[in-house]
């Protein structure tokens, strides 16, 4: 377990881990600021808002995903291959996939296209970071939660936004695997199944 972890963190990229952090820092700050602006009148819970069966419903639907998604990559890559999954949108392949990307944008070759494309997805992904954030800061104030999925309580709400929050990342990290470039460092097996997701572009 021990060498997972330094392995997994080893994978992670300083650029895109600071990118990330700062959206969450960002997030609390942005939450703190909402808090400390809150006001004193206590609004009143209405019934139904806290969507506690859709949320279950997403939470049911987010299970099934994920065991199929490990399933598929088990398949494909075997149980001990060392790569990232969960962390893979945040690993060191992922970075060199979004520069060779910006690259070929730059150059005026097709990565100008899945630039665009991949433009959408990766605020979204970089945004649920600051939600996440703001989430914890936010959530304090009570009128804050009392109407939210999740609530009136702060860890109701706080658990159905952050599963909220992992869907649209997951989701997002899909569109981006998509839509951006292969890694040209991919071990053979991946940057086969990148290709057939996509036409191989040159840099």
């Amino acid at each position: 377990m021990t060498n997972k972890i330094r392995r997994a963190v080893g994978q992670q990229p300083p650029p895109l881990t600071v990118l990330v952090a700062a959206f969450f820092a960002a997030g609390v700050i942005s939450g703190w600021l909402q808090y400390l602006d809150r006001s004193p009148v206590l609004k009143k819970h209405v019934a139904g808002t806290s969507a506690w069966w859709q949320q279950l419903a997403v939470a049911a639907v987010a299970c099934v995903l994920f065991g199929y998604a490990r399933w598929r990559r088990q398949r494909r890559f075997g149980r001990d291959s060392g790569q990232m999954w969960l962390l893979a949108p945040l690993g060191r392949p992922a970075a060199r996939r979004a520069a060779r990307t910006v690259r070929g944008a730059l150059r005026g070759h097709r990565g100008f296209a899945h630039t665009l494309v991949a433009l959408p997805p990766a605020g979204l992904f970089l945004y649920c970071f600051w939600r996440a954030g703001l989430q914890i800061t936010a959530g304090l104030d009570p009128n804050f939660t009392v109407n939210a999925w999740g609530g009136p309580t702060y860890l109701g709400a706080m658990a159905c936004h952050y599963l909220d929050c992992c869907v649209l990342m997951a989701a997002a990290a899909w569109l981006l695997d998509r839509s951006l470039l292969p890694d040209p460092h991919a071990e053979p097996g991946e940057a086969q199944y990148h290709r057939r997701a996509q036409a191989p572009v040159a840099d």
